[in-house]
């Protein structure tokens, strides 16, 4: 069983990617962030015509999560509990295969760095450091359940020095502040496994290159889409890998997929 998770940078704009991926890569469930449309603009015939349920938490122009599945989708929550915001940010569902039910969320996490014109506007870093506080809060619940849990999706965190090509120009910026990665950090203290890092303690594992320059063939890549698994998913864990195809391909997002297999 195959869970990917893919920020697409708007889905209507690389539908044809999408589609040519779920054909090549398979997978059983998909978890998608920056869709950027709304319910009635989200190409579910492209989605379903490709073999895939699609439930989505839409916004236009930005953010916005959705869950795909070759099996039917139950949905759990949108949005984290306790915690109010005008942004699509999470997803939830159920989804069972093979007799297991899954539980899944997509995440788009909050990038946290001011707006290009002014520099010390710190608003929206102060979202960001309470919507991982909601998230780690609600991840404690989510520890108590019996089934395999995984979350996925772009965090906007580089986690670890090892996790982007080079720290200098990124000191002072909100994916690489010290705060936002003890925060990550604390999600795998409450018991929810880097499935990459726990197969591939070493490799550099971007899922990330900017448009401009040479990043892509420079390798200049930045690691901020995860999933993360409790002890029962982790303990099915058979592969985790990226997967390169849809960054290469013509008109792509600049993320790539992350992808895991389990028993």
């Amino acid at each position: 069983m195959k869970i990917a998770t893919y920020n697409l940078n708007s889905v209507n704009a690389r539908i044809e990617n999408l589609t040519l991926w779920l054909g090549q890569s398979n997978p059983d469930i998909v978890l998608l962030q920056e869709i950027k449309c709304e319910y009635n603009s989200f190409p579910f015939f492209e989605i379903k015509a490709a073999g895939y349920e699609a439930r989505i938490l839409g916004q236009k122009s930005y953010n916005g999560v959705a869950v795909l599945s070759k099996k039917p989708i139950k949905i759990i929550r949108e949005g984290l509990p306790d915690f109010e915001d005008e942004n699509a940010r999470y997803l939830e569902a159920q989804i069972e295969i093979e007799k297991q039910i899954w539980q899944v969320a997509s995440i788009y996490l909050p990038n946290g760095n001011p707006p290009y014109n002014d520099s010390t506007d710190k608003s929206k870093y102060i979202y960001k450091l309470n919507w991982m506080d909601a998230l780690l809060k609600y991840a404690k619940e989510l520890q108590k359940s019996d089934l395999p849990v995984i979350l996925g999706g772009d965090f906007n965190v580089i986690l670890t020095p090892d996790d982007v090509y080079d720290t200098k120009p990124f000191l002072n910026n909100a994916l690489f502040l010290p705060e936002v990665r003890q925060k990550l950090k604390m999600l795998e203290y409450s018991g929810f496994y880097d499935v990459f890092r726990v197969l591939h303690p070493k490799e550099n594992g971007y899922t990330y290159w900017d448009y401009g320059g040479n990043a892509l063939a420079a390798d200049f890549g930045m690691r901020i889409d995860y999933l993360f698994a409790n002890a029962p998913a982790v303990d099915r864990l058979i592969s985790c890998t990226v997967d390169k195809s849809p960054r290469t391909s013509a008109k792509p997002s600049d993320h790539t997929a992350l992808s895991a297999e389990f028993e």
